[in-house]
């Protein structure tokens, strides 16, 4: 599988200079390919190096290596932005957003990263600097650090491009690397239920309940803050968004990767396997009618009808505190004292008394034990 690993260039200042020049050279070149594809619409790599190639390598004096990759960069952008359009992810086509993003070309901006291949990027991974090319000609002896383990995973395992990175003052380097998989283990025999969710962001089929309260409240905590900064406008308020932003995305990604760890770490000791909602064909919880369904989802994001649906009811379990309007077992609805019911501790159950569950076979389940819960709030 393919990993990414980052790497931070530690130049000095004239070899920064010379990197930030080329940077922004090959950023410049791409919003002129850019406006070359959007007019003559051509947005295709090998059709648009006819007419930018050898204008892109004269007026910028870029390699052909790097020519290359500038017309490649746009391209790419292009076909991201026609599946994002057709994603819906812009807005319908009448839309303020939808108009805006397809009525001009692509532009780059100054400090955008820049790919680099093999022919143009050499790592020496005992002395830690790499040999890059620049507009005045190869650099070498560019200074880099990592995390132990990145380096080690990027001496053992780089493969294929390296993208050239600026953030913050700080240059750094994204490489791919080719991890070789484990082996399939195909004598599991226990499966770990995970639900995600936004109050809870995820919890397990054991009763564990990772929430995500306090980091709810540092999202409207820091909207606030942006909003009060934002209204002010000083040149003291913009220095204090510029120190903050980004804040609250690097708490998430740290927080989530906290969770999987965990998540990962639990299914390892228990040696199973992890079952996540986004399974292509799965059985999920519905509420319908004050009780809980057994549905069979066709896909991720494909809901039939629900007369299209194969439904079995499970007594016992309901989300709401009092029975439903006919229910023929009153005490059966009570909602269990041990803590929330959650969709995969109801699957899990099921998967593990009734295996041979089958659309066409329906049966109901009389009461499943549930689970104590314990919360671990991020």
């Amino acid at each position: 599988m393919k990993l990414t690993v980052q790497v931070k260039l530690l130049p000095t200042p004239v070899q920064a200079a010379e990197i930030e020049e080329t940077l922004r050279a090959c950023n410049e070149a791409a919003t002129w390919v850019s406006q070359v594809a959007f007019e003559k619409d051509i947005k295709r790599n090998f059709a648009l190096r006819e007419h930018t190639y050898t204008a892109v390598k004269d007026r910028w004096v870029l390699g052909a290596q790097a020519a290359q990759h500038v017309i490649k960069k746009t391209c790419d952008a292009y076909a991201t932005l026609k599946a994002n359009l057709k994603a819906g992810n812009l807005g319908k086509p009448s839309s303020k957003r939808y108009r805006r993003a397809t009525e001009k070309p692509i532009a780059f901006r100054p400090e955008g990263a820049q790919p680099y291949d093999d022919r143009m990027l050499s790592w020496q991974y005992t002395q830690r600097t790499v040999s890059i090319w620049t507009l005045s000609g190869r650099m070498k002896q560019v200074a880099f650090t990592a995390a132990p383990e990145h380096l080690a995973r990027l001496a053992l395992c780089r493969r294929g491009e390296s993208d050239l990175l600026f953030r913050d003052g700080m240059w750094f380097l994204i490489a791919t690397c080719e991890v070789p998989e484990a082996e399939l283990n195909t004598s599991v025999t226990q499966f770990l239920g995970i639900d995600l969710g936004i109050v809870n962001i995820a919890t397990t089929s054991d009763g564990q309940i990772m929430a995500g309260r306090r980091l709810n409240r540092g999202r409207l905590r820091e909207r606030t803050l942006r909003q009060k900064l934002q209204k002010k406008n000083t040149p003291s308020a913009k220095r204090r968004l510029k120190k903050r932003r980004r804040k609250e995305a690097r708490r998430a990604r740290d927080i989530n990767h906290k969770i999987a760890k965990h998540v990962v770490a639990e299914a390892e000791r228990a040696a199973g396997t992890v079952l996540l909602e986004q399974a292509a064909e799965r059985w999920v919880v519905e509420q319908a009618n004050g009780a809980l369904m057994l549905c069979r989802r066709l896909g991720p994001q494909v809901r039939p009808p629900a007369r299209q649906l194969r439904l079995t009811r499970l007594r016992g379990r309901h989300r709401e505190h009092g029975p439903p309007p006919h229910h023929a077992d009153p005490g059966l609805a009570r909602h269990p004292p041990g803590g929330r019911v959650n969709s995969t501790e109801l699957l899990t159950a099921l998967h593990a008394q009734q295996t041979d569950l089958t659309p066409s076979q329906p049966s109901e389940m009389v009461g499943i034990a549930s689970a104590c819960a314990r919360t671990i709030r991020f």
